[in-house]
């Protein structure tokens, strides 16, 4: 052969492979890489790509181009032959998209519970079944259709720019499960209707909580798959109306609003206890855990969330007590499809959703025995860990052996990463403007946590050490003497303020000054050698949701700007209940990374004293310092970008909200683009975390009286959204 053929058929081999060969669909190959338990880091790191790519390709927005498909395609046909789709009908190692799910309930508005009907309204519906309680799964009264008339109001068309079906994404996710073929939970009503997700309508007994414990374990269908194949199964969930609460013999409000929990002589707890069923130490509250003792890997729990006695917190989840019980059980059960399902405060549950996407442990094989053991989890929080001194907050033990009881710690004695709370007087070129318009950050801590890394170990002081961006610690070091434009925060102090010497700060915060070209030499520090991207999986899946639940509401990516904005003014008003999901998915995000440094919540504590959260694997507030550290320096990073390139300075900032003079009402009234596009390194207009949306808009004239009336110290940017001030600013 000779070379010239020889080189033609080379050729000819590498274009085959990198031919056009068909790809699974976007859901699909998510699918493939969860089922392997592989990181999109992992598939990016073997496919030379970077991780957003792997992302666009799992979501639809982008395909791999050659010779990176051969490669892709190649690894999702050998996951394919592990990994089957056990829904597909074309068996094992088929690419077709699985099957939709349900489509659910649609929008109902928001109207007044009439009286519960003695008669089913439908013509149609079969008489209610015998509580006769097997072990076969409940039989639903009414499966993924519209329930009587006269139990709820008249559908509402759906928000318009809302897709008529589920995403593939939510269908895989809603896809059931043998074992959980009604869904994760049920909220039951006083006449024994336990409505669950997806118009499922079923009968329950309601004698005594024993018997519901019973049917909800035996018969009901409820719960949720693990997250992760070393996690475990979410309980089911019961949630009690008002008039189901009183049929069981609860009170109407619980009397002991210090502890929130049944007196242990109630004749409910007495009942429970009497069953051989057993209650976590909180006792029965507005969230309470009833359960046996694990049988082998099986689980004998469920979870109770109390409606009358403020399960669901208004600030999180909106007006819930108003709908009727299906509008809530539509309004848990999409958030517990697409984040978790709830078992307390949103706040507890974003840090159960940690847990649930890296659990502390994983089964291995014992060399010595053969058996299975449990061994830590690589990548994972694994075990309680104690903090760095400055890292602990004030009446942690560490720093009462450190200090006397009242002193108070100067930023070289402990670590102080806020956020931004900081407001400054107007220019007299910006007087002359006629408004200032707030924009704020989508789910900024999210899009903080994002590829952060974050210590996994305990933490190792060292001195004089030498500063690596990628090592994650806390570290003390002067930064007091780089100077910045006074029309801009400074980033190293939460107050915005020039630092008065040297501080603690998380590495973030430090390798951002080395970004901005300042020397950085630590005096001292606690770094934490193991480490790695704990929060990136709890990341993705709450933007997942928190991009779902924002198309339910008719806001998509890739929106223009203009119709970006228009669609934001009004989508909340298109369907009550999934503005209170997202509602709830931006509480869990801001709640558990609050949750990192949970406080004493006893009224028995004394400073000094250690408290129950100190023994969570969880509990790290170096990792919250990180994130809210993070957040305030790429907050800052743009904020910089549009003061170098367009002149452009903020007049206050409070969190992920800042607040510009302007010439006009909306953002794109002062936000700068190059060729139609936005500037840069700048602030993009979009729902996709880390963009900005509106946030209110108020005159110069009212920014100018309220700093008459309350100081210089208040901050516009706290009120810019309504324009109403309760009290003088407190920064609380």
């Amino acid at each position: 052969m000779s070379d010239e053929q020889d080189r033609l058929f080379t050729a000819v081999d590498a274009l085959l492979e990198q031919a056009a060969a068909p790809l699974p669909t976007p859901a699909e190959r998510k699918r493939l890489r969860e089922a392997a338990s592989l990181s999109q880091e992992q598939i990016a790191q073997a496919l030379d790509v970077r991780r957003e790519t792997v992302t666009g390709w799992e979501s639809g927005r982008t395909e791999p181009r050659p010779p990176k498909r051969a490669a892709y395609v190649r690894l999702l046909e050998g996951l394919a032959e592990r990994f089957p789709d056990p829904g597909s009908p074309a068996g094992p190692g088929s690419q077709l998209p699985a099957a939709p799910a349900p489509h659910p309930l649609p929008p109902q508005p928001a109207a007044p519970r009439p009286p519960a009907p003695a008669q089913p309204a439908e013509a149609t519906e079969e008489p209610r079944t015998p509580r006769v309680h097997t072990p076969a799964v409940a039989t639903p009264r009414r499966a993924a259709a519209p329930r009587p008339a006269a139990r709820g109001p008249v559908a509402r068309k759906p928000a318009a720019g809302a897709p008529a079906a589920p995403r593939p994404a939510d269908a895989r996710r809603a896809a059931p499960d043998d074992r959980f073929v009604h869904g994760p939970l049920a909220v039951v009503d006083g006449d024994g209707v336990a409505y669950c997700l997806g118009g499922v309508v079923l009968d329950c007994p309601l004698t005594d909580l024993p018997a519901l414990v019973d049917w909800t374990l035996a018969e009901s269908g409820l719960g949720a798959p693990r997250l992760h194949r070393s996690g475990k199964d979410a309980d089911p969930l019961i949630v009690l109306t008002a008039s189901a609460a009183g049929r069981l013999g609860l009170p109407v409000e619980l009397e002991d609003r210090r502890g929130l929990r049944l007196p242990d002589g109630h004749p409910a707890v007495r009942g429970l206890v009497a069953a051989r069923w057993k209650l976590t130490q909180r006792g029965f509250g507005p969230w309470a855990r009833v359960y046996r003792a694990a049988e082998g890997t099986r689980r004998s729990c469920v979870q109770f969330a109390v409606l009358p006695w403020g399960a669901l917190d208004t600030r999180a989840w909106g007006p819930a007590d108003e709908l009727h019980p299906a509008e809530v059980a539509r309004l848990l059960g999409t958030y517990a499809t697409r984040v978790h399902t709830p078992c307390g405060s949103t706040a507890v549950t974003g840090l159960e959703l940690m847990t649930a996407l890296r659990p502390p442990t994983r089964a291995v094989k014992d060399p010595a025995t053969g058996g299975w053991v449990s061994a830590p989890m690589p990548g994972s929080l694994t075990r309680a860990v104690e903090c760095a001194p400055p890292e602990a907050p004030d009446g942690h033990p560490s720093v009462a052996a450190l200090y006397p009881r009242f002193h108070r710690r100067t930023p070289d004695q402990v670590l102080e990463e806020e956020a931004h709370q900081w407001a400054r007087p107007l220019t007299d070129a910006e007087c002359t403007k006629p408004y200032v318009v707030g924009i704020d950050v989508n789910m900024a801590f999210a899009a903080a946590a994002n590829r952060l890394t974050v210590g996994l170990s305990e933490p190792v002081h060292v001195h004089r050490p030498d500063f690596d961006p990628k090592l994650p610690g806390s570290w003390l070091v002067d930064l007091s003497r780089i100077d910045f434009d006074e029309r801009l925060p400074n980033p190293f102090t939460p107050h915005g303020g020039r630092p008065e010497g040297p501080a603690w700060y998380a590495t973030p915060t430090v390798a951002y000054a080395a970004e901005l070209g300042c020397p950085v030499t630590p005096i001292e520090a606690y770094v934490r050698r193991e480490h790695g991207p704990y929060l990136d999986a709890w990341y993705t899946r709450l933007r997942d949701a928190y991009i779902a639940t924002m198309a339910d509401l008719g806001v998509v990516p890739g929106m223009p700007e203009d119709r970006f904005l228009a669609a934001m003014a009004t989508c909340r008003e298109n369907d009550p209940v999934a503005a209170g999901v997202l509602g709830a998915i931006k509480a869990t995000v801001k709640g558990g990374i609050g949750k990192l440094r949970e406080r004493p919540r006893s009224g028995g504590w004394r400073p000094g004293e250690p408290w129950p959260a100190l023994a969570r694997p969880t509990w790290r507030p170096d990792i919250r310092a990180a994130v809210i550290a993070n957040a305030r320096v790429n907050m800052h990073r743009k904020m910089l970008t549009l003061a170098t390139a367009a002149d452009l300075h903020p007049v206050a900032v409070l969190s992920d909200c800042a607040v510009y003079a302007s010439d006009g009402p909306s953002p794109l009234d002062f936000l700068p683009h190059r060729d139609g596009k936005p500037l840069p390194g700048g602030f993009r207009i979009g729902v996709s975390p880390g963009m900005v949306k509106h946030e209110g808009t108020q005159s110069v004239l009212w920014a100018e009286g309220l700093t008459e009336q309350y100081g210089p110290d208040v901050n516009i940017a706290r009120h810019i959204k309504t324009g109403s001030v309760s009290g003088q600013d407190d920064g609380e």
